[in-house]
C-alpha cells in the first residue's frame, strides 16, 4: 500500500491545513459566536496546541467518546506533533477537540450549539443560493441534458466549502475547469438506469449551497424511477466546518420549499418523501471517523451493499473511499475501491493531494500545465478541477 498522507513535508498541503487553516478556523469560530470566558479559554488552549510545536493532548478518560477514540487510535498519537500523524486522523481529531472546546458535547447551555452555524446560515441565505435555485427554472427540456445538468450542479456544488475558503479565499478559487480530469458519467447513468428501481445511497458532504443540488439530484432519481428510495447519509454532529448534519438537511428542504416554483416543487416533494420513507436521513457514527471506508463497521457495509449505487460526494469522502494515501495518480479507481461492497461513484472537486484513476496522458498534461516552478501541482488542491468516477464493484 502507498504511504499515508501526513503533514511532515515543509510546504505541503496537509501541513498548511494543520498549521495555518486550523488556527484561522479557531479564531473565526471565536469571533462568530459570543462564547463565555471558559469556552474562550478552551479555544485559546486549542490554538496553542495546534501551533507548529503543539502536540496532541491526551484523551480525557471520562469523555463521552473516549472509548470510541481509543478504538480509533488515539493512544498511538497522544503527545505527538499534529504533523507527524496521518493527516486524515489529525484533521478529524482537531474537529473533535474544537467541539469539546466550545462545549458542544458537555453539560450546560452550549451543548448541541453548532459552532459553524453562523457561516452555514449565511451561505444558505445568500444571493448565490437564490441564483442556483432560480437556475432550476431554466433546465433543458431534453431528459439526458437535464440529467447531465443536475449531476454537474451536484458535482460543482462541492467546489468551495467554507473550510476551503479559509485558505484559498474566494478570489483564489479561479474559474472551474469544465473538462473533468476523469469522467465516468455515462457509466454512472447506465448503472442508475439499469435493473429497475432500487435504493440509492447518497453520502453527503457540505451543507448549504452544496446540499441543495444534492437534494435536487435525489428528487430527480426518485421522480424518474431510477431510485425506489434515497438514503441520505449525513454527519451525526458538526464536522469539517460545513459538513451536513440532519439539521442542515432540514434547513435546506425549508429553503428549497420557499424558493421559485421549480425549487419549491422539489422541496415539497422531498419533504413528503421523508414522511413516506422514500428519502431516508441517516447519521452513522462512522461518518465522523478518522478512518478509511475500508474499515467501516458491518452495519454500514450492509447499508452500502444493499444499494443499487452509492454516490460519494466531496473531497473528504473521496479520501476516505480510496484511503488517504499517496497513490500513484494512474492507479485505477476500481483497484483502490475494490473492497467496497457494491457499485460506487465519486463526485468530487479536487481540494487535496489524493487522486486515482487518471490516464498517463491526463496526468502528464496536468502536471506540465501547473506546478512547473517545482512546487506541488496546484490542480490537485485548488478546487478548480473535478472528477466523476465509477466502479461497478464485485
Amino acid at each position: 500500500m502507498p504511504p499515508v498522507v501526513t503533514g511532515r513535508a515543509a510546504g505541503s498541503f496537509p501541513r498548511g491545513v494543520l498549521l495555518k487553516r486550523h488556527p484561522a478556523l479557531i479564531e473565526r469560530v471565536g469571533r462568530a459566536t459570543p462564547y463565555p470566558p471558559d469556552r474562550r479559554a478552551a479555544l485559546g488552549e486549542l490554538l496553542r496546541d495546534t501551533s507548529e510545536t503543539g502536540r496532541i493532548a491526551p484523551l480525557d478518560p471520562d469523555a463521552r467518546d473516549a472509548g470510541r477514540w481509543r478504538e480509533w487510535g488515539a493512544p498511538r498519537y497522544e503527545g505527538r506533533l499534529w504533523t507527524d500523524v496521518p493527516f486524515l486522523w489529525a484533521e478529524s481529531f482537531f474537529y473533535r477537540e474544537l467541539l469539546n472546546a466550545v462545549g458542544y458535547f458537555g453539560p450546560g447551555p452550549w451543548r448541541g450549539i453548532d459552532p459553524f452555524a453562523p457561516s452555514k446560515r449565511a451561505e444558505l441565505a445568500g444571493a448565490s443560493t437564490d441564483s442556483e435555485m432560480a437556475a432550476l427554472e431554466r433546465l433543458p427540456t431534453s431528459e439526458a441534458e437535464r440529467d447531465a445538468a443536475l449531476l454537474n450542479s451536484s458535482l460543482w456544488g462541492n467546489r468551495a466549502d467554507l473550510g476551503f475558503r479559509l485558505s484559498a479565499g474566494d478570489a483564489g478559487l479561479g474559474e472551474r475547469v469544465t473538462g473533468l480530469v476523469s469522467d465516468d458519467s455515462a457509466r454512472l447513468w447506465e448503472a442508475l438506469g439499469s435493473g429497475g428501481a432500487g435504493p440509492v445511497c447518497l453520502v453527503a458532504d457540505n451543507a448549504g449551497p452544496e446540499l441543495l443540488p444534492d437534494l435536487v439530484l435525489a428528487d430527480r432519481l426518485l421522480r424518474t424511477g431510477r431510485a425506489s428510495s434515497v438514503v441520505l447519509h449525513l454527519k451525526p454532529y458538526p464536522y469539517y466546518v460545513s459538513d451536513a448534519t440532519t439539521a442542515d438537511a432540514l434547513a435546506c428542504l425549508e429553503r428549497l420549499s420557499a424558493g421559485p416554483p421549480a425549487a419549491a416543487g422539489a422541496g415539497q416533494r422531498l419533504r413528503r418523501d421523508v414522511t413516506e420513507g422514500r428519502l431516508v436521513l441517516r447519521a452513522h457514527p462512522f461518518s465522523c471517523a478518522p478512518l478509511a471506508y475500508a474499515e467501516m463497521p458491518d452495519d454500514l457495509r450492509d447499508d452500502f451493499a444493499s444499494a443499487k449505487v452509492t454516490l460519494m460526494k466531496g473531497d473528504l469522502n473521496y479520501r476516505r473511499l480510496v484511503g488517504d494515501r499517496l497513490w500513484p495518480a494512474t492507479t485505477p479507481f476500481a483497484e483502490a475501491t475494490s473492497y467496497f461492497p457494491g457499485p460506487v461513484a465519486a463526485l468530487r472537486t479536487l481540494k487535496s493531494d489524493v487522486v486515482t484513476g487518471l490516464t498517463p496522458q491526463t496526468l502528464r498534461r496536468l502536471d506540465e500545465s501547473e506546478g512547473s516552478d517545482g512546487s506541488a501541482a496546484s490542480w490537485r488542491t485548488s478546487g478548480t478541477h473535478a472528477l466523476v468516477q465509477f466502479s461497478a464493484g464485485g
